[in-house]
């Protein structure tokens, strides 16, 4: 096994590591920080991969945006410290099926799809990738800029219900 694979199979299991305890924390604000350290994870393997631009972008994008703001709802709250309620039987069966069901349609994906392994670097320009960021022709990527945005307002829409108190009942 070469030093190249052993630096992506530690990066992948910080990535999974983190994430995993991202979702099963009863703490919020430490699940918000395992959260931080997973996509800071998936920017390392950006920057592994050669594509600096963008990891830059994975940085500024998630975790210097959505977790940020997400931190910053969850100290707003007055109960930052304490425990989430724990879920109930049946929503842990339903997330535990819908997750089987996501990693099998993602093993046969992988099944089907062929990868080619070369030692190309990426040699696109900043000045390219802006283009090519704001074209709508086919090569274009301005869809998916939009839906970025429309992320980054769902995670302040996310943001604005956790920090909401609940209203006391009369």
């Amino acid at each position: 096994m070469k030093a190249v694979d052993i630096i992506f199979y530690c990066i992948a299991i910080f990535v999974l590591t983190t994430g995993v305890l991202a979702v099963t924390t009863r703490k919020i604000f430490r699940s918000a920080i395992w959260l931080l350290f997973c996509l800071m994870g998936v920017a390392a393997l950006y920057f592994w991969m050669n594509a600096n631009f963008i990891a830059a972008i994975q940085i500024a994008v998630y975790v210097g945006g959505i977790v940020v703001l997400i931190i910053f709802s969850i100290f707003l709250t007055q109960q930052s410290g304490n425990q989430m309620p724990k879920p109930n039987f049946l929503r842990i069966i339903v997330a535990s099926i819908t997750s089987l069901i996501g990693l099998g349609l993602m093993l046969q994906l992988f099944a089907k799809q062929t990868f080619k392994t070369t030692n190309k670097n990426f040699d696109i320009d900043i000045a390219t990738l802006g283009k090519q960021l704001l074209s709508t022709d086919a090569n274009g990527y301005a869809l998916p800029f939009e839906v970025i945005s429309i992320l980054l307002l769902a995670a302040m829409v996310g943001c604005i219900v956790i920090a909401m108190k609940p209203k006391t009942q009369l």
